[in-house]
């Protein structure tokens, strides 16, 4: 007999009991939690049959209206899922091996701040910006998503403003404070990014939040908005600063990049890179932070493919003055405050020797 709803919602409600990040359904596995970074399979659940699989994503697409031919190919499927007011899941459902796999992130109800999440103050600066685009940036599971619902909190909590939102699917719910906030769901309330970042400029925005830049489309209007006096908010899959460049960059034609150089070097305000990694106290994550902020000379090197080597060493140096800083530099810092291992410190750091020095000339 395949799963039905009680069972499925007791395995997401103890998911969310441990505070676990995602949860995974798959064809001969148990359902199996991420927890703190670590896999673990659910003990005393039997491995799931295909008609498991094709239950939980049959449940999770009902409240859609969409059914699915599970016999047949079928492209992958990102929608939203709430557990009643328990909390909420970003679904990706897909094929492998010729069966249905589902993997849910779970969307904590609450909104947390950016002191709650152990991100930089400079963080909450670039919040404040009035204009421009800002990117968030880092691998999938290292806290995009909650960085920029920590950032709309705060413009939400510190300011009067408009704020649309763009989301495929749409993962935190923000609750007006003192600002308006409109959010948009792709493929439930508009086409796509594209269009909906067009239909945005038409609604008298300050604050414009785009779930992800995939294509350049998105790209070219997230920069539109940017420079015809919008703040925007945007997550990209980049590992660093100077990667984030070269990616936005690389989603333009050859021969439109020399002008979308001009154009990035002009909006763009920021670049906020993240890494979560283990705490010392194994209870939690904690983010290792980069951040760019654009100066003169990091425009120079944005227009310039020959300069992009040289940001590392701006953002190095502008660490007193504009409160950038290296993934490295804040590793030395979560490591002398006690927060993480120094081993933990090594197997992310760019340059692990450097590091031993620095932390050696401080302590």
């Amino acid at each position: 007999m395949a799963m039905d709803r009680a069972s499925f919602h007791k395995l997401l409600a103890f998911g969310i009991e441990k505070g676990v990040s995602d949860i995974h359904f798959e064809v001969g596995y148990p359902p199996h939690y991420r927890l703190h970074g670590e896999l673990l399979g659910a003990t005393k659940v039997t491995p799931l049959a295909a008609a498991d699989t094709e239950a939980i994503a049959s449940m999770i697409l009902e409240d859609r209206h969409v059914a699915i031919d599970f016999t047949r190919r079928f492209t992958e499927i990102d929608v939203s899922y709430a557990l009643a007011s328990r909390g909420r899941f970003r679904a990706s459902i897909f094929r492998q091996r010729g069966t249905v796999g589902v993997v849910l992130r779970l969307i904590p109800i609450v909104v947390h701040s950016l002191e709650h999440l152990n991100l930089p103050p400079v963080v909450a600066e670039i919040a404040n910006a009035r204009r421009g685009l800002v990117l968030v940036t880092g691998a999938t599971g290292n806290g995009k998503s909650t960085t920029l619902a920590a950032m709309i909190r705060h413009i939400n909590e510190t300011r009067h403003a408009h704020i649309v939102t763009v989301e495929d699917p749409i993962e935190y719910l923000h609750e007006p404070q003192r600002c308006m906030i409109i959010q948009r769901e792709v493929g439930a309330d508009t086409e796509s990014f594209h269009d909906a970042l067009a239909a945005a400029m038409r609604q008298d925005p300050d604050v414009i939040m785009v779930g992800e830049v995939r294509d350049r489309e998105t790209a070219s209007t997230c920069l539109k908005a940017a420079e015809t006096g919008h703040l925007v908010l945007s997550a990209i899959h980049t590992p660093d600063t100077v990667a984030t460049v070269q990616r936005t960059i690389g989603l333009f034609e050859p021969a439109e990049q020399e002008a979308a150089r001009d154009r990035l070097a002009e909006a763009l305000q920021a670049v906020i890179s993240l890494r979560l990694l283990p705490a010392k106290d194994g209870l939690r994550r904690i983010p290792a932070v980069e951040v760019l902020r654009i100066t003169r000379s990091v425009r120079e090197c944005i227009r310039n493919p020959a300069r992009l080597g040289d940001i590392p060493e701006l953002i190095r140096k502008g660490r007193d003055l504009y409160s950038m800083q290296l993934f490295d530099q804040h590793l030395a810092d979560l490591v002398a405050s006690g927060v993480i291992t120094m081993d933990t410190a090594k197997q992310t750091a760019s340059s692990p020797e450097e590091l031993e020095r620095s932390l050696r000339m401080t302590s």
